[in-house]
């Protein structure tokens, strides 16, 4: 299907898929209360991973895909961004700093690629930094440098995630991130048995009630299962350009999230720097495709 709007259901769910990606950050927080964030980010792997790889097919790409995949999306962006979370950074400005993510991928795409970046790009980048910079000399509690820098890794991983997604051509994210979810556990629980600890893992453990174990399905039943699912079955019926900008939401359900549930302030430099950084966000993401639009137009 190819029109110039998202029929109301199909974009009431894409709304529902960037708020489910915008307040797991408040859910991660909530998880990070009794688990070690390793072992949190573990937990979240493993249960994506199993039982799902028993019902669906393992897609048609290398397993040195999934394994880079897995790696940086688990031990990379999940592992630094749940650590970073465990008091370094407020889940609100969090949600905020990783979407660096898009700067990266179009960084390391044109890096690979050999392309020259385009002056829409550098403006849409100092926006970014200009809004990082805002978040960076205030210091009030909501983030730490070594937070801000956590997450910043994070989003570079991610990036590097992405890249190797399109690598694989894969079209089904779904049974995609379930079976690179085999190579994010693993290396998750050994970092976690290593840098944590076993005391505070059996802690953890011990310590985890019934809304921390909730905290732990949600990232598997509501970040994976319907999140990436739901956003597949809409990327499968119409075009990218049409979906893609409802993930620009996913900061305001992030910092908005973070408010209500945590009462975490939101001062005028956090809106300074949300306003920044979402700036640049969408002059980097949507400027090409107006561009491209307003060309195709007769004269």
């Amino acid at each position: 299907m190819d029109t110039s709007l998202l029929p109301f259901r199909h974009f009431l769910l894409g709304l529902a898929v960037v708020a489910v990606w915008g307040t797991n950050f408040v859910v991660i927080h909530m998880g990070l209360e009794h688990l070690p964030p390793l072992l949190f980010a573990a937990l979240r792997f493993l249960f994506a991973a199993l039982p799902g790889v028993f019902f669906l097919k393992r897609p048609n790409v290398p397993w040195s895909h999934l394994a880079a995949y897995g790696v940086l999306i688990g031990a990379g962006q999940f592992g630094l961004l749940f650590v970073a979370l465990r008091g370094s950074i407020s889940p609100g400005l969090a949600s905020l700093v990783v979407q660096a993510q898009v700067f990266f991928t179009i960084g390391l795409s044109m890096r690979l690629s050999g392309e020259r970046v385009q002056s829409y790009q550098w403006v849409a980048l100092l926006f970014g930094i200009a809004g990082l910079g805002v978040i960076l000399t205030h210091t009030d509690g909501s983030a730490t440098p070594l937070g801000l820098v956590l997450v910043l890794l994070a989003a570079l991983a991610w990036a590097g995630g992405n890249i190797v997604s399109r690598a694989s051509k894969t079209t089904d994210m779904l049974p995609y991130v379930v079976w690179a979810s085999l190579f994010s556990a693993p290396p998750l629980f050994i970092l976690s048995f290593v840098l944590e600890g076993w005391p505070a893992i059996r802690q953890g453990l011990v310590s985890a009630d019934a809304a921390t174990w909730a905290a732990v399905l949600w990232q598997t039943i509501g970040n994976t299962m319907f999140g990436y699912a739901a956003w597949g079955w809409l990327l499968s019926r119409h075009p990218a350009a049409l979906v893609t900008p409802l993930a620009l939401l996913v900061p305001l359900f992030g910092m908005g999230a973070s408010a209500f549930w945590l009462g975490e302030p939101l001062p005028l430099w956090k809106i300074a720097a949300a306003l920044l950084v979402m700036s640049g966000l969408v002059i980097g993401l949507l400027y090409p495709r107006w561009k491209a639009a307003r060309s195709a137009k007769p004269a």
